[in-house]
């Protein structure tokens, strides 16, 4: 970090320190208090209060991301799905883009079973990059410079739809997808599992906590190692995480929570991406002769070279205090650092020059180096202005993010590296690779933000949101293969606010209306002026419903939206952006969740979608009015869970399963090369007796072969096929 950096640090520390000292003044005033009964499910099967903790089966109650305080779902102005532990671990996922499958609104894996990264859109938008976070502090990335989160060490998995910079500063518009880590929650607990799938790849997990000191510390440590074999040919490595966690409650008011994680990964890449359209969604047929189409499962890199590596550390802490007047403080930072290496070799569409069954490839690898820090600074309390009663927060947060970027690969031909994907031979030589890109790039912001979440008149709710940030965008480049390019810098600062309506009425519903506005910091260079890109700005309106019915254990949410991005990047010649591009996304969604009984669970999800380029350059006009590439316009869901119970054999028996269609997407922006359609199975069947349990989890039951997604008529990627995930786990 820069001189500069330690200031804007400084100076947010000096602002907790600032809140702490005025609060305390305040804290003394004499105040009567209505008793409290404080619950923190540990051990109950409740959820937790806090919104960060155990999930009671499909249907959780409250949420941080969608208002940075412990909020019932209904009363958040935007559509919210959470999918908790138990849901997790009853679709047998066993990554975080895995768990969301289900989940109204988001489409995952897009690029199939990728094992380094969780891949998700939200409203028709691209959320990797900059729409994840991990306990409410972004984790951003660039190029190869993003951050893995596995699974096993999360309680739950958030994603507000909709803009979120009110709350978060810069980030997808589509929405955000909120890790929330396992915590100490003062029980003694051991639990451990191990599984295996038919890939070949086995794993063992523990997840160990105590108290101690008189129960005033908690103590948590999970941790998971993994290796094998993968489904794509000669696919194997291994892989390890450890996250030690422990918190400090002198007393009903105060916590401390401090978390580190480390996380390894060592593997041979998948192999099987960036496969061409004719191929893999068609038959590739050259001159009467019909070659059908690439296995799945195909490696197209170079076996003997193709390596992945991360070596990836984070640090971090929570700090909450209470006053005697309700008023709260909170402080929550994290660094995150992580160095990957890659090098594969991946097709770019079928030799112009050779042979019909021949694939160009490109020599690739990048080597990177990527670190982030967040601190956020909050205070909280309640106020009353005659009949109405106010939840107030109000926060300062920055956010620093620096990755050193190198890419090297062969120069641009058409006929480079060609390999028979229907019969693929390894070993020949390759071009070699020339360093194409060498950049060190920085991002940082500081943003501060109040909220105000209003109750009056028996029933209505207001929220009202508004932040500015600053940003810094700096740029240096390096030497490459073809020079030196100028090193760029920029700032601005933008104004985010949300507006949000809501009815509660005593039978469970929730009608609510919102508006929301939201700013993106995108990298980039405009082709003509030479300069930084602006962020992408834009504005949301949602309607919805949300239902809690009071006599069953359930939540049902309906959404429609209307979201519009601006100054998207388009391309004004081959290899020429600038920021005149504009894409509507409106749509519908609807959830259902239900906890029939502690032993039937349900859920239901639909989506559907008009997402249209509004504007666009004129190089690339023929693709206004139509529908980017990637994204389904319409998905849907249903799956069921049922633990048998009685004095018979069955006792603890559970059958599960559940259906997945996801709907026709496109190749290309143009919208001549269409994805088809396909509808999935899946099933789980377990067993659990006493403190033990067994489950048998299967994906894709009926084997189906399809393409996920296209990004390019170049690069499409096959859907996960059938796969089996035996696992046993015990308690004690």
């Amino acid at each position: 970090m820069r001189l500069t950096d330690y200031r804007i640090l400084l100076a947010t520390g000096a602002a907790s320190v600032v809140l702490l000292q005025t609060l305390p003044a305040t804290a003394q005033s004499e105040t009567e208090l209505s008793p409290v009964v404080v619950n923190s499910g540990a051990g109950t099967g409740a959820e937790d209060a806090s919104g960060k903790g155990k999930v009671k089966g499909v249907v959780a109650k409250k949420t941080t991301t969608g208002s940075k305080t412990a909020t019932d779902i209904t009363e958040i102005p935007q559509s919210v799905s959470v999918v908790g532990r138990e849901e997790i671990d009853a679709q047998g996922a066993q990554k975080a883009d895995e768990a969301l499958r289900y989940t109204a609104g988001v489409f995952t894996q897009p690029f199939g079973s990728d094992t380094d990264t969780n891949w998700m859109f939200i409203r028709g938008f691209q959320a990797t990059a900059d729409g994840a976070y991990l306990d409410g502090l972004q984790l951003y990335s660039y190029a190869f410079g993003g951050f893995y989160v596995d699974s096993f060490g999360l309680e739950r998995v958030e994603v507000l739809k909709g803009p979120a910079s009110v709350l978060y500063g810069g980030s997808n518009p589509g929405g955000v997808i909120n890790y929330v880590s396992k915590r100490p929650t003062f029980e003694r607990r051991h639990y451990a599992e191990a599984g295996v799938n038919d890939a070949g790849t086995a794993y063992l997990g523990f997840d160990v906590q105590d108290t101690a000191n008189n129960d005033t510390v908690a103590y948590r440590m999970t941790g998971k190692v993994a290796g094998g074999n993968g489904y794509t040919d000669y696919q194997d490595g291994w892989r390890g995480i450890i996250s030690p966690s422990i918190t400090w409650k002198p007393d009903e008011q105060t916590s401390l929570t401090l978390h580190a994680n480390l996380t390894y990964i060592d593997e041979n890449h998948n192999g099987d991406n960036f496969l061409p359209y004719e191929g893999t969604v068609v038959d590739r047929a050259v001159g009467g002769v019909n070659y059908g189409r690439i296995k799945p499962g195909t490696n197209l890199s170079e076996p003997d070279i193709d390596s992945y590596k991360r070596q990836q550390g984070s640090i971090g802490y929570e700090f909450e205090h209470t006053f005697d007047n309700d008023w709260t403080v909170r402080s929550n930072a994290r660094f995150i650092g992580t160095k990957n290496k890659e090098v594969s070799v991946y097709g770019s569409g079928w030799a112009p020059g050779l042979a019909p069954n021949q694939l160009s490839r490109i020599n690739w690898d990048a080597d990177t180096t990527a670190r982030s820090f967040a601190i956020d600074n909050q205070i909280e309390g309640k106020v009353e202005t005659g009949p109405m009663e106010h939840t107030l927060l109000a926060g300062l947060e920055y956010k620093y993010y620096n990755i050193d970027n190198k890419q090297a690969y062969n120069l641009f031909d058409g006929n480079a590296n060609p390999i028979d994907p229907f019969d693929p031979v390894y070993g020949t030589p390759l071009s070699p690779r020339e360093l194409q890109t060498n950049e060190n790039l920085t991002l940082k912001s500081l943003g501060v933000y109040v909220q105000d979440q209003i109750r009056f008149g028996d029933g209505w709710l207001t929220t009202l949101n508004g932040r500015y940030d600053r940003a810094w965008l700096a740029l240096d480049n390096g030497p490459t293969y073809w020079g030196t390019s100028p090193d760029l810098s920029t700032s601005y600062g933008q104004f985010s606010g949300r507006a949000g309506l809501a009815y509660e009425f005593d039978n469970g519903l929730t009608p609510y209306a919102s508006i929301a506005t939201f700013f993106n910091p995108i990298v980039g260079k405009n082709g003509v002026t030479g300069e930084l890109f602006e962020p992408e700005t834009g504005t949301q309106y949602e309607v919805g419903l949300k239902y809690r019915p009071t006599f069953v254990d359930g939540l049902f949410t309906l959404a429609l939206f209307d979201l519009t991005r601006q100054n998207v990047p388009t391309y004004s010649g081959p290899f020429t952006q600038i920021q005149t591009g504009e894409i509507r996304s409106r749509g519908f969604e609807a959830e259902a969740k239900i906890n029939v009984t502690e032993d039937f669970r349900l859920t239901g999800a639909l989506t559907a979608y008009d997402v249209d380029i509004t504007k666009a350059d004129p190089y690339s006009v023929a693709t206004v009015g139509k529908t980017p590439a990637i994204v389904p316009e319409v998905q849907a869901s249903l799956s069921a869970d049922y633990t048998f119970r009685g004095d018979a054999w069955y006792d603890g028996v559970s059958i599960g399963g559940g259906l997945r269609y996801i709907g026709k997407s496109w190749a290309d922006n143009e919208n001549t090369l269409p994805v088809p359609a396909v509808t999935l199975a899946d099933l789980k069947l377990g067993y659990e007796k006493n403190n033990w349990g067994i489950d048998f989890n299967v994906t894709n039951l009926f084997d189906k072969t399809y393409v996920a997604a296209c990004q390019s008529p170049t690069a499409c990627y096959y859907g996960e096929g059938r796969s089996f995930k035996l696992k046993l786990h015990t308690t004690w």
